[in-house]
């Protein structure tokens, strides 16, 4: 892809000013350190068998008193535990899961990613001026219980999809796209990190690199290709996917922005009114192109 070939440059604009205000990324080398080791290899379609290029897990140290001392991300690992894994099993939400998801979008709130993001969106007319209102439009787009499997009731919803993960049929891994939770599941020895995915003629991503392609499996079932932030915090993703998800009402929306020294493709489905998926594709990083 030429370089700024279709690259959405008002969407790359507030990305970078949200870039710049996320003080609470991590940093790599510092806060956190990962090992991408081999590069992974093809998965025929509905295959879990997956060649392991990489012996050691991915993330080698992560400083979780770090993780646990800031609000955003106490308040986002509290949610990981909510949620049913797999579609069609109708979830069930309790008074303390509704309480400790309104307490992770209050922390959210409190960050100047999310209130950046407020003003650019009630400067679009996507969001109202009041920080309640935005607060449960925010509820609404990612908490929501929907059905995804229509067999079932309500078994499924953005933040549990994106952030979470899940499984399809019981044989297919669909979302989880998230490093918290890769990291904390990899610790449990539920995830096994496959090796990193690049394009063929290529070269390989920087193990400081804050957006990754991976392949790994996840309780027996493989994930042959699944977009990543690393080290970023909730409330970016959050940001991120968001503005994309308001900006159009297509099912379907993919943009090429460029972030940093990233240029990625952000992919979002909508389910209704509702987040169906969301995830970034790295194409190329500090000019290499991937």
């Amino acid at each position: 892809m030429a370089k700024g070939h279709g690259v959405n440059q008002e969407l790359s604009k507030i990305l970078n000013q949200l870039w710049a205000a996320d003080e609470n990324r991590l940093k790599p080398g510092v806060d956190y350190r990962i090992c991408l080791q081999g590069k992974a290899g093809y998965v025929a379609p509905g295959s879990n068998n997956a060649a392991d290029k990489a012996s050691a897990p991915l993330f080698t140290y992560v400083n979780e008193d770090k993780l646990k001392s800031i609000k955003t991300y106490a308040a986002f690992i509290r949610l990981l535990d909510n949620y049913e894994m797999s579609t069609g099993v109708a979830e069930t939400v309790t008074q303390e899961e509704l309480e400790e998801s309104n307490s992770f979008l209050d922390a959210l709130l409190e960050t100047k990613v999310m209130k950046l993001t407020h003003q650019y969106l009630v400067s679009k007319n996507q969001a109202k001026p009041s920080l309640k209102d935005f607060k449960t439009q925010l509820h609404n787009i990612w908490f929501r219980l929907y059905n995804r499997d229509r067999s079932s009731g309500a078994d499924s919803c953005g933040f549990e999809h994106v952030f979470v993960g899940e499984t399809k049929s019981g044989n297919e891994i669909i979302g989880f796209h998230n490093w918290i939770q890769f990291y904390l599941q990899e610790k449990l020895n539920n995830v096994d990190y496959k090796g990193y995915k690049a394009r063929d003629n290529k070269d390989t991503p920087d193990e400081d690199d804050h957006v990754l392609n991976l392949q790994f499996s996840w309780k027996g079932l493989v994930k042959p290709v699944g977009g990543s932030f690393i080290g970023v915090s909730p409330e970016f993703e959050f940001a991120l996917f968001t503005i994309i998800f308001l900006k159009s009402q297509d099912k379907y929306t993919a943009e090429i922005v460029r972030v940093d020294e990233y240029q990625l493709e952000v992919v979002v489905y909508r389910h209704g009114r509702y987040i169906g998926t969301s995830y970034p594709k790295l194409l190329s990083s500090n000019n290499r192109h991937l």
